[in-house]
C-alpha cells in the first residue's frame, strides 16, 4: 500500500523538508477506500471512523440543495450598504420574485458573505431588484442563477475565507450572491443542519473537499449527514441551535448598522442615572450570553461528535476566540477553574489540554466602543435618524417630515457645528450632545457621566467630536457614511449633516447661517483682542493672551476664506442628489467641501 506524506501544516520549504522525516506525517492507505468518499477524493490523512461516516450517511446536497447565487458583473452599479438607499424603498420581508415586482419597492436584502460570523448575521447589503433592473441583471455577471431559491430561508456561508468555515441563517426576504452560497433545506431540518455546519467535525470534514481558503459549491455538497437515532437528540440539538440564533441575532440587532436595530443598548439598562452602571450591567448581560453561546456550542459538538462515532478523535472544546459576538468591544482572557474534586481533577488530568469543565471567559469590555456607539445614536436623534420616542429608524427617506415635540430636540436645519468653542453656536455639537445626556439619565448625575464619557474615550467631547468622532463614524458604516461633514481644510470650521435630509438649500444655509457669522464673530473677537493689546491698563500677560488670540483666530481666517469662496460656488449650483446612487456617487459631488476620509474614494 502506498505512502501518503501529509505536510500542509508547514509554511516554508525548510519546515516543509523536516516535516517529511517525522513519523506522526505518514500516513499508509489502501487506495480502495479512496472510493467510499464522494468523488474518491484522496483523503488519506482521515481515520476509518471517519471515512464509514459517509458509507453511512447520505449527502447534504440530497437533503438540502446547495446553490452558488447571484454575480452581479457591475457591483457599484447593483449593489448598495443598506443604510445608503431610501428606507422606504426597501423590503426586508419580501417572499418571492414576483412579489417584489408587484411592489414599489426597488431594494432588497442580499447576501454577499462577509466576515466569519456563526449563526445569524453578515446581512448589510441590498441589491436593486426591480422589474426593470432583473431584467438588466439577467443578461449580466452569471445570469441570476439558482431564482427559485431568491427569497427563501436557508444557511449560508462565505465563499472565501481566512479561517474555518462558519455557518449562519439566511432569514426569507434575502437574495443570495456568489460571496455568500447558500442551501435550503426543510424547514424541519434547517436548524440541524445548521448546527452540523458550525460543530468541529464539519471542520475536520470540509478539509476533505477544500483544502484552500475556497468553500465553493461543490465542497458543501457532498458532505455526509447522519441523523440521530433519538427524536431526543434532535430536539436537544435544534433547541440549542435556536439560542444560539436568539443570541447572535440579538447581537448583531443592538448595533446601528442592522436594519432591525431599536435603540442604544445602554438606555436598556440604565440605572440610578449613571452610564457607568448602564454599562457594567450592559456588560453582565452580554457576558452571560457569551458564555451561553460557548457552552451551546461544546454541547453541539459532543453532541453530533457521539451521533458519529468518532469520540476516540474529536473533542468537544471551543476555543473563546471562535465565539463569534462582541468581537468589536470586548477582549477575551481564558481562565481556568480549579476543579473542586478529586473525581473531576482525575477526570481532567484525561484531557490532552488538561482541563474539563474548568474553563471560563472573563470578558474585557472596551468601555471605549461601548461609548462611542452611544455618541453615534446620540448624533443620530439629533439629526432626526433615531428618536427618544419611538424604536428604530424614524427619518430615513427625501423630504420627509421631521418629528416635532420631541423628547429630545431633532435638529431643524439639519446642520450641527463643530467648533473648538461653545461660544460660537448655540446648536453646537458637544453642547447638543451634553443635552442628549442630560434627557436619556437625567441632570443629577450629568457631570459624573460626562466624566465617564470623557474617561471612556480618553478625551475632551468637545476634542473628540473635532477630531474623531467622524473618522468612527465613516469605519463604522463601511466607508459609506451617511452623515457628511463639511470641513474647512485645516478643520477649523466644520458641519455635520444627515445624507437623508440633504436638499438643495443645505449648502446656503451652511454658508448663510454659519460660515459668515462665524468669520464675522471671528472678525469681532479679534478687533477686541487687538483692542486688549493697545490697553494700558491691561497686564503683560493679559497682552500675551491677546496676541496668541489674535494669531489663533488670523488662522481660522486663513482656513475658513478661501473655503466661504469654493461654498459660495457650489451653493449657487443647488445640487440635486438621489440617493438610489448610493454614498459614494453623492459624496463626491461635493469633494472639495467635505472631509477627505479616503484618498481612493472619489478618483
Amino acid at each position: 500500500m502506498p505512502t501518503f506524506i501529509r505536510l500542509t501544516d508547514y509554511n516554508s520549504s525548510k519546515t516543509k523538508e523536516e516535516g517529511f522525516f517525522i513519523p506522526k506525517n505518514q500516513y499508509i492507505s489502501n487506495q480502495d477506500d479512496f472510493k467510499k468518499i464522494p468523488g474518491a477524493r484522496i483523503a488519506f490523512w482521515i481515520s476509518t471512523k471517519t471515512r464509514d461516516s459517509f458509507k453511512d450517511s447520505i449527502e447534504l446536497e440530497r437533503m438540502s440543495p446547495v446553490r452558488q447565487g447571484i454575480a452581479s458583473g457591475d457591483n457599484e452599479r447593483f449593489l448598495r450598504f443598506w443604510h445608503e438607499v431610501e428606507y422606504c424603498l426597501f423590503n426586508a420581508i419580501c417572499e418571492s420574485t414576483e412579489n417584489a415586482h408587484g411592489s414599489s419597492y426597488k431594494w432588497f436584502p442580499f447576501n454577499k458573505g462577509g466576515k466569519q460570523r456563526k449563526w445569524y448575521g453578515n446581512l448589510e447589503h441590498v441589491i436593486i431588484f426591480d422589474k426593470e433592473h432583473y431584467s438588466i441583471l439577467s443578461k449580466m455577471g452569471n445570469n441570476l442563477p439558482s431564482k427559485q431559491y431568491y427569497f427563501k430561508q436557508g444557511i449560508s456561508w462565505t465563499a472565501i475565507s481566512s479561517g474555518d468555515f462558519t455557518a449562519r441563517l439566511q432569514p426569507k426576504g434575502v437574495i443570495f450572491s456568489n460571496a455568500g452560497m447558500a442551501t435550503f433545506p426543510k424547514e424541519t431540518e434547517i436548524t440541524y443542519l445548521l448546527a452540523f455546519l458550525n460543530t468541529k467535525l464539519l471542520q475536520s470534514l470540509i478539509e476533505i473537499f477544500s483544502q484552500t481558503v475556497n468553500f465553493n459549491a461543490g465542497d458543501v455538497k457532498p458532505l455526509p449527514i447522519i441523523l440521530p437515532e433519538l427524536d431526543s437528540v434532535k430536539q436537544r440539538v435544534d433547541q440549542l441551535t435556536q439560542q444560539n440564533i436568539d443570541i447572535s441575532k440579538s447581537e448583531w440587532d443592538s448595533r446601528e448598522t442592522s436594519w432591525d436595530f431599536t435603540k442604544n443598548e445602554l438606555l436598556k439598562y440604565k440605572q440610578d442615572g449613571l452610564l457607568d452602571k448602564a454599562a457594567l450591567t450592559y456588560a453582565t448581560h452580554w457576558t452571560e450570553q457569551f458564555n451561553t453561546l460557548h457552552k451551546n456550542e461544546e454541547e453541539l459538538n459532543r453532541l453530533f461528535i457521539n451521533i458519529y462515532g468518532l469520540q476516540d478523535e474529536l473533542d468537544e472544546y471551543v476555543e473563546f476566540k471562535d465565539i463569534t459576538i462582541l468581537k468589536n468591544e470586548t477582549k477575551i482572557n481564558e481562565i481556568l477553574i480549579p476543579p473542586s474534586t478529586k473525581e473531576e481533577s482525575d477526570e481532567r488530568d484525561k484531557t490532552p489540554e488538561g482541563y474539563l469543565y474548568n474553563r471560563g471567559a472573563q470578558l474585557d469590555f472596551q468601555n471605549n466602543e461601548i461609548i462611542k456607539q452611544f455618541i453615534s445614536y446620540g448624533v443620530g436623534c439629533m439629526l432626526g435618524r433615531y428618536s427618544l420616542d419611538e424604536d428604530g429608524l424614524v427619518v430615513a427617506n427625501q423630504n420627509q417630515e421631521i418629528p416635532t415635540n420631541t423628547t429630545y430636540e431633532i435638529d431643524d436645519d439639519n446642520i450641527i457645528p463643530i467648533v473648538d468653542e461653545s461660544d460660537y453656536f448655540s446648536d453646537d455639537m458637544a453642547d447638543r450632545f451634553t443635552e442628549f445626556v442630560r434627557t436619556t439619565f437625567g441632570s443629577e448625575k450629568l457631570q459624573q457621566n460626562i466624566a465617564f464619557i470623557e474617561a471612556s474615550i480618553g478625551k475632551k467631547l468637545r476634542a473628540y467630536f473635532q477630531k474623531d468622532f467622524y473618522i468612527d463614524h465613516t469605519k463604522r458604516y463601511k466607508k459609506r457614511p451617511i452623515y457628511w461633514l463639511f470641513s474647512s481644510p485645516k478643520g477649523t470650521f466644520q458641519t455635520l449633516i444627515y445624507m437623508h435630509r440633504y436638499t438643495p438649500d443645505t449648502l446656503n444655509n451652511i454658508l448663510n447661517d454659519y460660515l459668515r457669522p462665524f468669520r464675522i464673530r471671528l472678525d469681532t473677537m479679534r478687533n477686541e483682542a487687538m483692542r486688549t493689546t493697545e490697553r494700558e491698563d491691561v497686564s503683560a500677560k493679559d497682552k500675551v493672551d491677546a496676541d496668541k488670540k489674535i494669531d489663533k483666530i488670523e488662522k481660522t481666517l486663513d482656513d475658513i476664506t478661501e473655503y466661504e469662496k469654493v461654498l459660495a460656488h457650489y451653493a449657487a449650483q443647488r445640487i440635486e442628489i438621489d440617493l438610489d446612487d448610493g454614498v459614494k456617487v453623492n459624496y463626491c459631488k461635493f469633494k472639495e467641501l467635505l472631509f477627505e476620509f479616503d484618498k481612493k474614494l472619489c478618483k
